[in-house]
């Protein structure tokens, strides 16, 4: 049987956890996340940052794991969950579809991380139904090389008690005093470490990342586009990731980690704020130019919906599906949106929403 070669630490790991570096780091990235989630409470309805940023940050997580779709891609599938569509895009809206679902189950369970959530967000994501790995063989290796670099624990009930330890860890604000976000970089080496699922623990690690700073009042809803940056610099993600546990390197991986929220806080903020500027703007024309169509719900639909249906204005506004093609239509003829064609349905996009997430997306600066 393969033994592992790196011995899991009881958390916190019993060294120095705040040094200047990490001191430094942390203030830094407690600031910029302060700022994100003040601006992102002026968005007059939430669901419109957790549905349009979770697929943007299913599309950088996975694109970590290699599964690559294009923004096209996604949003047709989106709307058109049935179509063919291509096997990435489709992977990565599970993705979206299971953070969605774990953050409503730490809403409704009373701001608990439960790894009974984390299991449910699996099958979701792998559209499987088992839990926790029960059968030796998993290590991990180089992808360019082929060579192991770590096997994590084999044993059933060793997971198990691990995993017990981690959900204790996270939900237990009283036992240990340190910050919320030194905790996330622990938590998140402490899971990947454990590697509790035979696939997708990369992808349910990073969205446990965003539910604990929900979790923890950092963030109001899991809109923090964390994956960007580690998709940005993956080889220094896994570098770090196996530091810890060849050399004990904690700081360098909890800097790393506060530099991401602290980049990715800023790269959200951007977003958020030129959504709400559009949304402003867009607000103004319809009040002005179509006084007969404007609401609040139908500007929410355009922006909730970077691709919208008749189908989807019909549900969200509650109104006849003439009545909601009707509204489509004079937004087309007025420019706020662009009407397109898939098979026998038409579908309408918010071209400059999408432009925005482009532009954000191809920005190289971090």
């Amino acid at each position: 049987m393969l033994k592992p070669t790196y011995r899991l630490p009881e958390l916190p790991p019993p060294i120095d956890l705040e040094t200047v570096p990490i001191l430094k780091a942390l203030a830094a990235a407690n600031r910029a996340l302060a700022e994100l989630k003040g601006r992102a409470a002026t968005i007059p309805n939430q669901s419109i940052l957790i549905d349009t940023l979770a697929l943007q940050e299913a599309k950088a997580s996975s694109e970590i794991e290699n599964i690559v779709t294009t923004q096209d891609e996604l949003f047709q599938v989106d709307i058109f969950p049935e179509g063919p569509g291509s096997s990435a895009a489709k992977e990565v809206a599970l993705y979206r579809e299971a953070l969605r679902l774990g953050y409503d189950r730490l809403v409704t369970s009373g701001r608990i991380l439960s790894n009974n959530t984390l299991i449910e967000m699996f099958r979701l994501l792998k559209r499987r139904d088992d839990g926790f790995r029960t059968t030796p063989g998993t290590a991990l290796k180089n992808d360019r090389t082929g060579v192991i670099v770590y096997v994590p624990p084999q044993d059933a009930d060793e997971i198990i008690a691990l995993m017990t330890a981690l959900e204790r860890f996270m939900n237990d604000d009283a036992a240990c005093k340190l910050d919320p976000l030194i905790k996330m970089a622990l938590l998140h080496h402490q899971f990947e470490s454990i590697h509790p699922f035979a696939d997708g623990n990369g992808r349910i690690g990073r969205i446990l990342n965003v539910l604990y700073l929900t979790r923890t009042g950092l963030l109001d809803t899991p809109i923090l586009y964390l994956s960007r940056h580690i998709t940005r610099t993956k080889d220094d993600y896994y570098r770090l990731l196996q530091a810890v546990r060849d050399d004990g390197v904690w700081e360098e991986w909890i800097v790393y980690m506060l530099e991401a929220v602290a980049v990715t806080a800023r790269t959200t903020l951007q977003l958020v704020e030129g959504v709400r500027e559009q949304m402003a703007r867009a607000k103004h024309r319809m009040r002005t130019e179509l006084p007969k169509i404007y609401s609040q719900d139908l500007l929410n639909n355009l922006f909730r919906h970077p691709y919208t249906r008749i189908e989807f204005v019909a549900s969200d506004l509650d109104v006849t599906r003439q009545t909601a093609a009707k509204y489509l239509e004079t937004l087309t003829a007025s420019g706020f949106v662009h009407k397109h064609q898939n098979g026998p349905s038409n579908y309408y996009i918010n071209v400059e929403l999408v432009r925005l997430f482009m532009e954000i997306a191809d920005d190289k600066r971090d």
